[in-house]
């Protein structure tokens, strides 16, 4: 398998497929809601598929707006991940550590980046394209659909927490633009 440079990854270190990290990927499971469910036998099957690379600290790893179709599993190292909100300065807004994932939206719908993702510390991650995610799921379906359905599922939960969260602001909101008419009302 041919490295990443043409998906941005030309300035990280290219360290091969995941073969050689497989039992190291397997210790991070229990962190990873995405890979949790999978033996070390199918994180074996996966790892030819993966792609590993070392960003130094404070190397781009993702920039928001780029291309992107394919996901991130963080070996070892943090990522910080920004936000740009409008012409303000980018707003931290996760710090992603060891066995976490970034990247499934784009690994799933194709769509740019939605976020910059900077290595805060050296870091090791693990890339998984669409296209080989597309080979997992000819060459070992069981396998392949295991993979979609936990993605289906973390990505549905994010949802939910999003959509809490912005009930909760949007609530916030409306006590704060309540508190002023109570205290406009005086003027009128």
């Amino acid at each position: 398998m041919q490295p990443l440079a043409d998906r941005g990854f030309s300035q990280l270190e290219y360290l091969g497929d995941a073969t050689p990290f497989a039992r190291q990927l397997h210790a991070l499971l229990p962190y990873s809601p995405l890979f949790e469910d999978l033996s070390l036998a199918e994180v074996c099957l996966i790892s030819p598929f993966m792609q590993v690379y070392r960003a130094q600290t404070g190397q781009e790893v993702l920039r928001e707006g780029d291309a992107g179709d394919f996901m991130l599993f963080v070996i070892e190292g943090r990522i910080e991940v920004f936000k740009q909100a409008g012409s303000h300065p980018p707003r931290l807004i996760a710090v992603v550590t060891n066995g976490k994932t970034l990247g499934e939206m784009s690994l799933i719908d194709g769509k740019p980046r939605s976020a910059t993702c900077i290595a805060e510390a050296g870091t090791v991650v693990g890339v998984l394209a669409r296209e080989s995610l597309a080979r997992i799921s000819l060459e070992q379906p069981i396998l392949g659909a295991k993979i979609l359905m936990a993605l289906v599922v973390m990505l549905s939960q994010r949802l939910r927490t999003t959509s809490a969260q912005l009930l909760a602001s949007l609530e916030q909101a409306g006590r704060q633009d309540e508190g002023l008419m109570e205290r406009d009302s005086g003027f009128v």
